[in-house]
């Protein structure tokens, strides 16, 4: 009897954005519980569920990071508390991908510290870099599946760094999106053994939820070559559609993850989590063989919690979040998700309610 086919599934997530209000619930968590300063994990704990089922959960850290101490900073020069690096680690994150228009707000020190604390936490990254030779060492990954492990490398990549220099002028320290550079990054990671790579590209239009452009544009390219295999995107703070492009997925915008805008609007409340099961095919090659996603929503007052939708409607609603609101959630995520025909290419929702 042959063996079955190796496969790995990942389950990825929107940004990580942290502003004052987070870190002052975390505070109070902290408190609550009598552990330290400041507690992220309560803030994710029902997002836990999906990510640790995951072979591989990657998450977006969009800030750097600041001294255990702060201060800390919010927008528009993001400094954030560390603690939240354990917390996701918890949560069941494997890697964050790091680069994005704030990755030099707190300069080279910032880089540094962000990189250092995912490491301690034994988070995998990709995006940012401390040293010439950690930006040009591809991030792959042997993550455990079913049927034997499978190399899957992370690529990271941003629009831009809203006009800040990069520290020192060193300009390998944050990956930009150029197409190019990105498909020359792809191709490394497969000289060094990739066997599943996958792109989070920090693009798209800040609040909007149709792709921009650029995103339609670069989409189909990118993922034509033969050294990508998933789309990742970020940035817009708001969930954009997902979309099978010649028999590969691009997640145009996942919205966000745990992130407190003072900017008003129900979508930038809302985000997404996707996960895709690829698997190894005759040929050696892996594609995609599932694809489902499961509605996000983060509270907008205390306390501060990111929400697993359907999850929360089976409970008959959840603090800060009347069952009215999460079926609005629910409905504009699943046709906004949906909007380029993805539920006929098999994207399929992880749970209902």
């Amino acid at each position: 009897m042959a063996d079955p086919p190796r496969s790995v599934s990942l389950v990825a997530t929107g940004d990580v954005l942290l502003h004052p209000p987070l870190w002052e619930q975390a505070r109070r968590d902290a408190a609550a519980a009598g552990a330290g300063a400041l507690d992220f994990a309560p803030q994710l704990a029902a997002v836990q569920p999906l990510v640790a089922a995951a072979d591989l959960g990657v998450c977006h850290l969009e800030t750097p990071l600041a001294p255990p101490e702060g201060p800390f900073r919010g927008y528009p020069a993001f400094a954030a508390p560390p603690q939240v690096v354990p917390a996701l680690a918890q949560t069941g994150y494997d890697a964050c991908t790091t680069a994005s228009n704030h990755s030099f707000d707190a300069g080279a020190e910032g880089v540094t510290r962000t990189l250092d604390a995912l490491d301690a936490a034994g988070l995998a990254s990709a995006g940012t870099a401390r040293t010439p030779e950690e930006a040009e060492r591809p991030t792959v990954l042997d993550v455990p599946g079913p049927a034997g492990a499978v190399r899957v490398a992370l690529v990271s990549g941003t629009y831009g760094f809203n006009g800040v220099p990069a520290p020192g002028g060193q300009e390998w320290r944050g990956d930009a999106l150029e197409e190019e550079a990105l498909l020359r990054e792809a191709a490394a990671a497969r000289a060094a053994g990739a066997e599943v790579v996958v792109l989070a590209l920090h693009w798209g239009e800040e609040y909007e939820q149709e792709p921009s452009a650029q995103q339609l544009q670069l989409a189909p390219r990118l993922l034509a070559s033969p050294d990508v295999d998933l789309l990742l995107g970020h940035h817009a703070h708001v969930v954009q559609p997902v979309e099978q492009v010649g028999g590969e997925w691009v997640a145009y915008g996942l919205g966000n993850l745990l992130a407190a805008h003072s900017t008003q609007g129900e979508p930038l409340r809302e985000g997404l989590a996707v996960r895709f099961v690829l698997t190894e095919q005759p040929d050696g090659r892996f594609a995609t063989t599932q694809a489902g996603y499961a509605p996000l929503l983060v509270t907008d007052a205390p306390p501060h919690r990111v929400l697993d939708v359907a999850a929360a409607l089976r409970a008959g609603g959840a603090p800060g979040a009347s069952p009215e609101r999460l079926a609005q959630a629910w409905e504009r995520t699943t046709a906004v998700v949906g909007a380029r025909g993805a539920a006929g290419a098999g994207l399929v929702p992880l749970s209902t309610p």
